[in-house]
């Protein structure tokens, strides 16, 4: 399976989904004008690699911004890790926040609540 890499632009984030080193990692702001379009091929690529032998997996999140369409279609991303971890993957995520921005931790700790997976907050460190 080739690794999925998408450079970010001023309205999506960059995405690293690598099959090999079984980290995946999406970061920057995502608002897009059309969500589906980019968040579609990124749903398909995991769904395809989760589909192969159960392993370990390191999720890396360090969106600044997401708008409404974004957080859906990373939910939908997080479902299908959550389903993944409960039939025997070893999924982690580690999930980058700024610590003086209230509604970002809130965002996530709302999120987090919502899966039995392991969820790690790492302040950012700028």
């Amino acid at each position: 399976m080739e690794p999925l890499r998408i450079a970010h632009t001023k309205s999506t984030p960059s995405v690293h989904f690598d099959p090999e080193s079984t980290v995946l990692a999406i970061g920057g702001e995502s608002y897009p004008e059309d969500s589906h379009q980019f968040f579609g091929p990124v749903v398909d690529w995991v769904d395809a690699f989760l589909s192969g032998a159960a392993g370990r997996v390191t999720v890396r999140v360090d969106l600044t911004y997401m708008n409404t369409s974004s957080t859906k279609y990373m939910i939908d991303i997080l479902d299908r890790l959550e389903r993944a971890h409960l039939a025997g993957w070893k999924i982690t995520v580690e999930w980058n926040y700024d610590e003086d921005n209230e509604r970002e931790i809130d965002t996530i700790e709302e999120l987090k609540e919502d899966f039995e997976m392991p969820f790690t907050l790492i302040a950012r460190d700028w």
